[in-house]
């Protein structure tokens, strides 16, 4: 079981993609979405208002690796850590980046819900990928045809400054 303070980010994280998410979709659709809360495991993240209509939200980080996502999270990383994501940055960053995204699309394609309507938000949390990389390396992922989500979104950046992809 997580400590609470590994607990406690993880929930911090995802109410910032979330609300992140909910500004850069109302001000690209003029669609309101409003009022955001945490949900139980067996539900999803988050839950909000869209257009007045109850939508959950499933939030996601897209990392380069786990050393990386360490970096990202400002933990303290060994001189070998902070070699592994020089050298990170050195390798095919396309491959990298269709096989995270791909494990990620495939892991969250399995999950259930108890929810009406799930939507995906992946938010690229890796400064190695720009929207760019994104774009090219979705038309090589393959979308499971099962999944539990209506729509699947990408913010493009951590801070949301390069906007929405939708995927699915």
């Amino acid at each position: 079981m997580k400590n609470n303070k590994s607990e406690l980010e993880k929930v911090t994280l995802e109410h910032q993609a979330a609300k992140l998410f909910m500004t850069l979709y109302e001000a690209q659709y003029a669609i309101p979405m409003r009022h955001i809360w945490h949900n139980q495991p067996a539900k999803p993240d988050v839950s909000c208002y869209r257009n007045g209509h109850k939508l959950d939200l499933e939030i996601a980080h897209l990392y380069g690796s786990e050393t990386e996502a360490m970096a990202v999270l400002g933990r303290s990383l060994s001189i070998e850590m902070e070699q592994a994501i020089a050298q990170m940055a050195e390798s095919d960053s396309a491959i990298r980046l269709k096989n995270a995204l791909g494990r990620l699309l495939n892991n969250k394609a399995n999950k259930r819900y108890d929810s009406q309507q799930v939507w995906l938000v992946i938010r690229n949390a890796s400064s190695c990928w720009t929207q760019d990389d994104l774009q090219s390396a979705l038309s090589d992922i393959p979308i499971a045809e099962q999944h539990p989500f209506k729509e699947i979104w990408l913010i493009a950046d951590f801070y949301g400054n390069n906007g929405l992809i939708k995927i699915f």
